[in-house]
């Protein structure tokens, strides 16, 4: 990336080495009598002109992982002059040679023997600029199942020391398949421009508004809206200049389908899981009730430790109870285990667990994590263990509930959800899996709900 970078820098002085004059591209003035003799089309050309500073945006899913500093410093040192140099350096091109040169400016800057070698260096450097966007796609999935708007998927830990380093095939898989499909479509890049200009613009207002959402709760309403507001004037501008592009053939509906259908997943599984736990509601039982059962009814209880795991603390989960309607027995110890996702990124070791005993052999356990965190059930008991959880190392019993989805149409879900709910909810990856619990240790029991 120092090679591209520095290839950029170099390129852009030699050209303006030879025509200084596009130098007078620094004062605004040129823009302003652009924008205003040409009218309409001059704020149109802003959609072209945005293509300029795309790629920006995936600053964030760097940020994410390495922190404000070392981006900061990449930017200012680095990208930012050899990016400025360059497109000055094209403009100079441009005065050279004028229209002879509008095809590909960039490739007409450099000797003609040093084509081939610089589509070489640009290839390498968009494989490893493409890093930005599948990690962000990597932190963003986790994230999506962590706050329930994905079903759970593998999720694999790359680094021992960063916990951000991570890499989901199901994820990479689909990006693949999606470029092939995009390539194949499109053809030439030059068609990709209008779809490419409404995702960024389009991503660039989100961001601002969402900002805005976050910086309020910090600096006020009206301070944070001041700013967010000179933010949307260039953001909206820019994405207003790209609407005109959404109804062509290869225009800019194409990131706004693409938008739409991953909406419509991410809110049906949503609300599949919010009509899942209604269903399970209506067929609760409070964990006083079960216990006072078990008091009353004293079952057998047989030798080690089982670990069911529930979504309410307050309520005992539908294994357990089935396992004791059809078994007849319990385990001389129990531990109910919920996981919840807190609202922020991370939460510290020490505030991990909260820890009750509800009497009759059961400890209620509660394992809290941020939502960049990736639960991890085996650590939690261990924790749980060094304070007083009846838990052993070995000869532990894990009880899961596992729901077949019926499409009736009798929920709050249309069939067309309900379908794509149960299809989501068939090739989600399993409890056992995602929460890493031990082969050889795993009971499940499971029902049909209809939907």
């Amino acid at each position: 990336m120092l090679l591209w970078f520095s290839t950029l820098a170099v390129l852009g002085l030699v050209w303006i080495g030879r025509r200084p004059d596009i130098l007078m591209a620094l004062s605004p003035v040129y823009a302003v009598q652009f924008l205003a003799s040409d009218g309409t089309q001059g704020f149109l050309v802003l959609g072209a002109v945005v293509l300029c500073i795309t790629g920006g945006e995936a600053l964030y899913a760097d940020m994410g992982h390495f922190g404000r500093r070392p981006i900061r410093l990449a930017w200012y040192a680095i990208v930012f002059p050899a990016l400025l140099l360059n497109y000055f350096g094209q403009g100079a091109l441009l005065l050279e040679r004028g229209s002879s040169a509008v095809e590909n400016p960039f490739f007409e800057m450099a000797p003609h023997f040093m084509l081939y070698p610089l589509v070489a260096l640009a290839t390498v450097a968009t494989i490893i600029a493409s890093q930005a966007l599948i990690s962000g796609a990597f932190s963003l999935t986790r994230q999506a199942v962590q706050l329930g708007y994905l079903p759970r998927v593998d999720v694999r830990h790359t680094s021992s020391t960063m916990e951000g380093q991570i890499y989901i095939p199901e994820v990479n898989w689909a990006l693949m398949a999606a470029c092939v499909a995009l390539v194949l479509t499109f053809q030439q890049s030059s068609r990709l421009a209008a779809a490419y200009g409404v995702a960024v613009t389009a991503t660039m207002s989100i961001t601002s508004v969402l900002f805005f959402v976050v910086m309020r709760r910090r600096w006020g309403a009206r301070k944070a809206g001041a700013l967010v507001a000179l933010f949307l004037v260039v953001d909206l501008a820019f994405f207003g200049a790209n609407l005109p592009k959404i109804p062509h053939v290869y225009g800019g509906w194409f990131p706004l389908a693409v938008a739409a259908l991953i909406y419509g997943v991410m809110t049906t599984w949503k609300k599949g899981r919010a009509e899942l736990a209604k269903h399970v509601r209506r067929e609760k039982v409070d964990i006083a009730t079960f216990l006072k059962r078990v008091r009353d009814e004293n079952p057998p209880r047989v030798k080690g430790t089982s670990v069911y795991m529930t979504i309410d603390p307050s309520v005992a989960p539908r294994s357990l109870v089935q396992n004791y309607r059809h078994n007849h027995v319990l385990h001389e110890h129990i531990v109910l285990l919920t996981i919840v996702t807190e609202p922020v990124p991370r939460v510290s070791d020490d505030h991990r667990l909260t820890i009750s005993d509800d009497g009759e052999g059961v400890s209620q356990v509660i394992g809290h994590y941020g939502f960049m965190q990736i639960p991890d059930v085996p650590n939690v008991l261990g924790m749980a263990r060094h304070q007083g959880v009846p838990m052993p190392h070995h000869g532990v019993s894990y009880f899961l509930g596992r729901a077949t989805i019926v499409v009736t149409g009798k929920s709050g879900l249309s069939r067309w959800r309900g379908a794509l709910f149960a299809f989501l909810s068939r090739n989600s990856m399993t409890p056992a899996a995602y929460y890493r619990l031990p082969i050889g240790r795993i009971v499940e029991l499971g029902d049909q709900v209809e939907l």
